[in-house]
């Protein structure tokens, strides 16, 4: 795959600045055929550290609010200002289960690499997500899964690598389609292609959480793990 718009970006600061496998690769992928529109208002909701929003201010034109539960409003916003897309971006510090936004404020939602931390249920896409959204507002989500279901049946040789709290988390396509089959029009769930240069990408840094996943990949070898994207349109 070609990373035309990640590649025009300083591997230092990106280096720097990921909390696991590239954010700018994955939101490369997903956008590919999401319809996205100069001025439009866009959530970048489990942001991080920015990369993610400062992607959609530079490469789409979009204004974008950047909600982070772990990472300072500030801290965020300073990383703006280097990139010089502060105007762009609001950073806010807020939790993704009590969002400080009014109802269809929203043109579209985009998330990698953290809705599988709070969406993963029945309930948080219709309550928290679909009223912020405008009509036939947009989703693109990406987040790490599984080829197949392994909870409850966890492969010995991984079991030193997968928490209980990533286990909890991680799942497959078939488990998450019936989740956004009734929320979304033009649904679109695959495997990223992206999967193995964006892990390669955080590997490749010398962040300590990145040099205890190295072991992880290296032993999972393509067998169970994937990353998981979602894209569609809000029904009505």
């Amino acid at each position: 795959m070609n990373y035309g718009k990640t590649e025009k970006y300083d591997k230092d600061f990106l280096d720097a600045n990921m909390m696991g496998p590239n954010s700018m690769m994955i939101l490369e992928e997903i956008l590919e055929k999401v319809p996205l529109k100069a001025g439009m208002r866009v959530l970048d909701l489990g942001c991080g550290m920015g990369l993610t929003s400062i992607f959609l201010a530079k490469e789409y034109g979009v204004r974008v609010f950047a909600l982070d539960l772990w990472v300072s409003a500030t801290d965020n916003y300073r990383r703006f200002q280097e990139m010089g897309v502060e105007g762009d971006i609001v950073p806010i510090h807020a939790d993704a289960l009590d969002m400080p936004f009014a109802d269809e404020f929203f043109d579209a939602v985009v998330s990698v690499d953290s809705y599988h931390y709070f969406g993963n249920n029945d309930g948080f896409f219709p309550e928290k997500v679909r009223p912020l959204l405008k009509k036939n507002g947009m989703i693109a989500i990406a987040f790490p899964g599984m080829k197949h279901e392994v909870q409850g049946d966890v492969p010995v040789d991984m079991k030193p690598y997968w928490d209980a709290e990533a286990l909890s988390t991680w799942h497959c396509m078939d488990w998450w389609r019936p989740k956004f089959e009734r929320e979304l029009d033009h649904l679109k769930i695959w495997e990223l292609r992206s999967f193995h240069e964006a892990w390669n990408s955080w590997l490749g840094t010398d962040n300590p959480y990145a040099i205890n996943d190295r072991e992880m990949i290296r032993k999972d070898d393509g067998r169970y793990m994937n990353l998981i994207g979602i894209t569609g349109s809000l029904k009505e």
